[in-house]
């Protein structure tokens, strides 16, 4: 079969897209092979020949020649195969070129499938090739379009789009077409229209890469982020360590005047920030989780990864949070389950559990009195 336009789309595709044709020959060759088989015969022994060249397709069936034809798929006699052939011989194979009538739509169709996948293995790696080293980052792009509530984002130095999705939108935060915007790579998924880069801006490590991005001693290494827990737009908790002792890890993410905790604030549209210092003490831990509320006392249960937390009276309040997101965050941030109980109820409880244990006592100490 002679198929210019075949060939032609593949030199088109080599210059548009810069895909050789080799790398779609030998998929095609398969996938014809198996187009062919599965129209005119799966027992056939088939070869599909593609000459670029030429622009030519030539399908070769090959058949066992045989005393007694069984499967004519398969086999042919002497006699016959004679006539393809005059030197044929039993138990030689006999080549026959096919050029069935309806093919050409068969394999065009296949032809486009086999295109279809190869461009978007290519362009997935090509994405992954541009996004290299990006994915879990932060990057600077620019908003192009908004569509059913998603935003799109044109990324740097890339050809990949990037997709806010609504649950990745700080709630409250306005986007303009047009606009020049921080967000983190999440992942990379294949759409019908090609790879997209998934872009967050609700994400814990969003908060994260603004830390390194506006706090030296961070990129450097000297302080580690260890920890970070978030409800976007609402509050983030941030756990950090100085792995130097003369560096203050509190003082170098505050920055002089707050320099540098505002700068990311104002980026995060007013945010509320805790800074953490963490501790391998649990207790202490634990209690600096809950800033800025003011800790008791904390007992843990080790078992159960529990920590009942009490709090004086006035702080209570401050320490759960409006609707329960400061116990909340500081639960996520250490890893425990945090129950937290005002001071004056806690030792009511104490009270009460000492008159119990009094009673009981005295059960004991008179149980065995008969005064009959």
């Amino acid at each position: 079969m002679v198929n210019k336009d075949f060939f032609k789309a593949l030199d088109d595709l080599e210059a548009e897209k810069g895909i050789t044709k080799e790398y779609f020959l030998e998929s095609l060759t398969t996938a014809l092979t198996n187009a062919y088989k599965k129209n005119y015969g799966e027992g056939r022994k088939v070869e599909v020949k593609l000459n670029p060249d030429k622009n030519t397709i030539k399908i070769i069936a090959y058949r066992d020649i045989v005393e007694v034809v069984e499967d004519p798929e398969t086999q042919i006699s002497l006699e016959d195969a004679k006539q393809i052939k005059k030197t044929a011989k039993l138990g030689e194979q006999i080549a026959e070129e096919f050029s069935p009538k309806d093919f050409g739509r068969i394999a065009a169709g296949a032809a486009k499938q086999v295109i279809t996948q190869k461009l978007r293995e290519e362009e997935r790696n090509l994405a992954y090739g541009e996004l290299e080293g990006k994915i879990d980052t932060l990057v600077s792009g620019v908003i192009r379009r908004t569509e059913n509530d998603s935003i799109f984002i044109e990324i740097p130095n890339t050809s990949i789009e990037g997709v806010m999705m609504p649950q990745d939108q700080i709630p409250g935060e306005s986007y303009n077409i047009g606009e020049r915007i921080k967000v983190y790579i999440k992942k990379l998924r294949e759409t019908a229209h090609g790879v997209q880069a998934v872009v967050s801006r609700t994400a814990p490590n969003f908060v994260k890469e603004l830390f390194k991005l506006e706090v030296p001693e961070i990129q450097a290494g000297i302080i580690e982020i260890k920890n970070v827990s978030r409800e976007a737009g609402v509050r983030t908790k941030i756990a950090i360590s100085s792995k130097d002792p003369q560096i203050d890890a509190l003082g170098a993410c505050v920055g002089q005047k707050g320099t540098r905790v505002n700068a990311i604030i104002n980026e995060l549209c007013g945010e509320k920030i805790d800074i953490v210092v963490y501790s391998d003490d649990v207790f202490e831990y634990i209690a600096r989780a809950l800033s800025p509320a003011k800790v008791v006392s904390v007992e843990i249960d080790d078992a159960a990864k529990k920590a009942s937390v009490i709090v004086p009276d006035d702080k209570l309040s401050l320490a759960i949070g409006k609707g329960g997101v400061n116990v909340r965050l500081a639960a996520r941030l250490t890893n425990w389950k945090i129950d937290v109980t005002s001071e004056s109820k806690a030792n009511k409880q104490t009270k009460e559990q000492s008159t119990v244990a009094n009673v009981e006592d005295l059960d004991d100490l008179f149980g065995d009195i008969n005064l009959d």
